[in-house]
């Protein structure tokens, strides 16, 4: 899919329209590393560069440390990486310290080891949910049925950021089976903008805590109000999406 085509009126790119929607047409007519570079505030880090600015043989996340850029390359994937740079860039920077420290502690090997794993895992696919208590303790018992159906309601006061920007390219062509990896948003940043939802998350990254993957699944387009097929409640009777509890 092509940048032109994304439905930016969809929830789930809510905190990413506005800066998105300008630097997805500035992208028609320029790298997507100039057009992400225009929405960035003046001399702010990591600035946006083309793909060939990163040397062969090093590790992309060694380079955005230690250069303070971030090589990107025309496609949907980069932009919505740098999307995600631009409206959470406490939270990404977090991110990629531990990366970076992870390659210096350990190098570069066949795998990546289970920090530097999880840190990948929410960096592409990664979700943050700040809910009421009865839904969060649904959600992490994969109770499907409590926390669609019978706590709907509850819905009207949380929040779902997608962080993961390989999960937000394949939302430009949604399907049913989507899911994210959920981290809860620390108490203190509840209700909160999204600039204290970032501040929030970056201070709850811990390391240790990360390497045990406490990520809970969420098929995404069953949150009320993301999906026009979810208002049914059989929507949610679907076993190879919804999946019970281990």
């Amino acid at each position: 899919m092509s940048l032109a085509a994304v439905d930016w009126a969809q929830p789930w790119l809510a905190p990413y329209r506005a800066i998105g929607q300008a630097a997805a047409q500035a992208a028609l007519h320029s790298p997507v590393a100039a057009a992400l570079q225009r929405q960035a505030a003046p001399d702010s880090r990591p600035a946006f560069v083309p793909q060939s600015a990163l040397s062969a043989g090093q590790a992309y996340e060694a380079h955005v440390f230690q250069t303070g850029t971030v090589p990107t390359r025309d496609n949907l994937h980069d932009f919505f990486n740098g999307l995600v740079w631009l409206a959470f860039p406490e939270a990404k920077r977090r991110l990629n310290e531990l990366q970076a420290a992870e390659i210096a502690r350990a190098g570069i090997g066949a795998t990546r080891g289970p920090l530097r794993d999880a840190l990948t895992l929410f960096d592409e696919n990664g979700a943050v949910l700040d809910a009421p208590e009865p839904l969060w303790r649904a959600l992490a018992a994969r109770d499907w049925h409590t926390l669609f159906v019978t706590q709907r309601a509850l819905w009207s006061g949380a929040r779902l950021w997608v962080f993961g920007h390989a999960l937000l390219e394949k939302l430009a062509a949604p399907r049913k089976a989507l899911t994210a990896h959920v981290l809860r948003l620390p108490a203190p940043a509840a209700g909160g903008s999204a600039a204290s939802c970032d501040r929030a998350l970056a201070r709850s990254l811990a390391p240790d805590h990360l390497a045990q993957k406490p990520f809970v699944p969420l098929p995404v387009l069953g949150v009320p109000g993301w999906w026009a097929g979810n208002a049914a409640a059989n929507f949610y009777d679907d076993p190879k999406v919804f999946r019970p509890g281990p």
